[in-house]
């Protein structure tokens, strides 16, 4: 009877072992959701810019942005785009590259950030047996050549340790890059692009593989192309749907909260390359939970996208909500 009792106690330990190896690493766990606090934002925040267009008039935009915070100095984080219309652009050839470079290289503090496509066309609402044709041709090298053209452009303009932000939203079906057609053939493709692109002497490059929050079209989780091949893990995260609260954003099903986790259990650091207001209008109690968020989270980077509807700065409809924004990250920060 005891030799029984034991026996079955050892199969409930080992059940429940398994139990808890079977579970997904975005699982949510026990640890609630916190309201935001003030008390977060006691320190210096995270490495923070804004996605303020992409010409000479966007560089400018930079200092600005810091005056009308107050900073002395500008926010550290510069975000562009490169445009994914055909493959001559994803290899860099927009001149403003020039000019973001010679901002990066006027200070060692600062961080490029650097959106770019995984294929041409890239909002062109192509069908998916296109984009799996595609993927697939990706996966197989057939693209490498424009991504080494990129990197060697980037190692050329001084700009070695940009991050880049490769193929960005892909759980969700706005860009032709997306990983719901052929899961497999992406991460195949995304592992040629990062091998092809570190390929080129000099690169220091960090890729940030980034979904947009929640599920989406497909979870992101079944997107992932590998810990060797991803440096971070970022998440696109705007104020949507309509009446979500951010607790909610927080604690969704591959949301913010998801992320983190995931994150940790890869050993990455995190990152919000696009965020800001968007269905839930001026917002001020989603600011100050992003913001509270990033306090808690410290991320590699946060970018707001600051234009219309989504910003602070350049977009006057949201004034409460751009008021919180500068009293987290003024000078003389006193968040309420």
């Amino acid at each position: 009877m005891y030799r029984r009792s034991l026996l079955g106690l050892i199969a409930v330990a080992v059940l429940a072992t398994l139990s808890v190896l079977a579970r997904p690493s975005v699982e949510p766990g026990p640890e609630p959701f916190r309201a935001p606090d003030a008390t977060a934002a006691a320190g210096p925040p995270p490495a923070f810019g804004a996605y303020v267009g992409y010409g000479s008039d966007a560089v400018r935009r930079v200092a600005q942005l810091g005056t009308w915070l107050g900073r002395t100095s500008a926010p550290r984080v510069g975000h562009v785009y490169l445009p994914g219309d055909r493959w001559s652009n994803i290899e860099g050839a927009p001149g403003y590259l020039e000019l973001w470079a010679r901002w990066r290289r006027a200070r060692p503090d600062r961080l490029f950030v650097l959106n770019v496509p995984m294929l041409e066309r890239t909002e062109a609402h192509l069908s998916d047996d296109v984009v799996r044709g595609e993927l697939r041709r990706g996966a197989a090298g057939r693209y490498d050549g424009h991504f080494r053209t990129l990197a060697e452009r980037l190692v050329r303009l001084g700009v070695p340790d940009t991050v880049v932000v490769l193929g960005w939203e892909m759980n969700g079906d706005t860009y032709t890059h997306r990983c719901g057609p052929d899961p497999q053939a992406w991460q195949r493709y995304w592992r040629s692009v990062v091998t092809a692109m570190r390929s080129v002497p000099g690169q220091r490059f960090r890729f940030d593989f980034t979904p947009s929050r929640g599920r989406d079209a497909v979870p992101w989780t079944e997107c992932y192309p590998g810990d060797d091949v991803v440096d971070i893990v970022g998440m696109d995260a705007y104020d949507q749907p309509e009446g979500l609260s951010f607790a909610g954003q927080v604690t969704e099903p591959y949301g913010l909260r998801d992320q983190v986790r995931f994150a940790r259990a890869h050993g990455k650091p995190v990152s919000y390359p696009e965020w800001g207001l968007y269905r839930n209008g001026d917002n001020p109690a989603y600011m100050r939970g992003m913001l509270d968020w990033f306090a808690r989270q410290r991320p590699l980077y946060q970018t707001i996208s600051d234009y219309c509807p989504h910003g602070v700065w350049r977009c006057p409809g949201n004034p409460e909500a751009s008021d919180v924004y500068r009293s987290w990250l003024g000078d003389d920060r006193e968040p309420r």
